[in-house]
């Protein structure tokens, strides 16, 4: 390590979770991070605790991947005008997310439509978003919403600029299931992904997206398959599971009683890894700083799913079906986490098995990138055991 390396040091560690589906808890009490990469986790009897730049002491408490919001509509820095609120990307944070996923800046007071205004809205947000985090959460925009008379080359010019997302399919003018399909190829082609709306409409402008369109459109990821609100009839929440192997993404936003059915189809054709999570917020139903984290324990509550594997459909899930460097707790991904407790008062032997009872857990800390972006959560219960940096 040179002087001028960032070296953190979280200790005192209780369990780990990793965020994924074939080995969700890790044994360890230790994690070090080299200049926001994870470089050991192990046993601090066993490792190069030495010339930190800072140490965090977790108490015995878990350490998680911080999370990820599948599904979010930004607008320009951390200001919704859909809510009319400031700083709400601030309050997720203390909800445990550290990684927003834009599915489309729609809710920009007169959003252009027109080709050049649309493409030159997507290369601005994703331009603005890279230059700046809110309260240092990644937040990954910049997806125009697709319009009639978009054509291959306007997909290789936004790839090119660093546009590497698409809006909801569904929510402009582009509703047929084969223009959406043409798009969606040429997006694939320059490396950009997709996802589309599933369900009834959301807003004005946007209409039905049944089961047909989907499948038809071929988007990589099937966008509040519950709804966003209203969700599609239980058997074409069924077929669209079984039918591809998109991301099968349930949003807090949606209808959660369809959320629970497409994740129990998705355990039963043995496909738990296309799970995901998101809000789908600001939206009609506010902003939920601690949405996801209340996806966790209602699937895992009500679809009776062990805690630890309903943390990785909000972390590990996502980042392998959105091809992030974070998400998941391994050496070389990015030094993102979440340190969390039990809540004090909470029934349960342990915080995972609070949760099971449908319980939200108390987080104490984020780390993103290696350096501590918050403390104690003004937003969940209060964890009965709290970190704290002792250097």
């Amino acid at each position: 390590m040179t002087d001028t390396q960032h070296k953190l040091v979280i200790r005192h560690i209780g369990r780990i979770l990793s965020g994924k589906l074939e080995a969700p808890l890790l044994d360890g009490d230790c994690v070090i991070a080299i200049d926001g990469r994870i470089s050991e986790i192990g046993y601090e009897r066993d490792m190069d605790t030495e010339q930190a730049t800072i140490v965090v002491d977790a108490a015995d408490t878990w350490l998680a991947p911080g999370l990820i919001d599948s599904h979010v509509h930004p607008v320009i820095g951390d200001y919704t005008p859909r809510q009319q609120q400031i700083n709400w990307i601030d309050s997720c944070l203390h909800g445990g997310v550290t990684t927003m996923i834009s599915a489309g800046e729609v809710h920009l007071p007169g959003r252009p439509k027109d080709i050049v205004g649309l493409k030159a809205m997507a290369i601005a947000s994703q331009r603005w978003y890279e230059n700046f985090r809110p309260s240092g959460v990644k937040m990954h925009a910049g997806a125009p919403i697709l319009e009639e008379g978009m054509e291959e080359h306007d997909f290789k010019e936004l790839s090119e600029a660093g546009v590497k997302l698409l809006g909801e399919v569904g929510l402009g003018s582009v509703k047929a299931g084969e223009t959406a399909a043409q798009m969606v190829k040429w997006a694939r082609k320059y490396g950009m992904q997709s996802t589309i709306h599933t369900g009834g409409p959301s807003i004005p402008g946007s209409g039905l997206i049944d089961k047909d369109i989907v499948l038809e459109a071929d988007a990589d990821i099937i966008g509040h398959i519950n709804g966003g609100h209203t969700a599609l009839p239980d058997d074409q929440i069924i077929c669209l599971c079984e039918g591809c192997r998109r991301g099968i993404e349930i949003v807090h936003n949606g209808n959660e009683r369809a959320g629970l059915l497409a994740m129990r189809t998705a355990f039963e054709i043995e496909q738990s890894e296309r799970v995901i999570l998101g809000t789908d917020s600001p939206a009609g139903s506010g902003v939920q700083p601690l949405g996801i984290l209340r996806m966790i324990a209602m699937l895992s509550s009500l679809g009776n799913v062990p805690a630890e594997i309903a943390f990785c459909f909000a972390t590990g899930n996502t980042a392998r079906m959105r091809e992030l460097d974070t998400g998941i707790i391994e050496i070389g991904m990015a030094a993102d986490f979440i340190i969390l407790d039990q809540a004090q008062h909470s029934p349960g032997a342990d915080m995972l098995e609070s949760i099971h009872q449908g319980n939200l857990p108390g987080i104490g800390m984020t780390i993103i990138d290696g350096k501590v972006t918050s403390t104690r959560s003004r937003n969940t219960p209060p964890a009965a055991r709290l970190p704290s940096i002792v250097s």
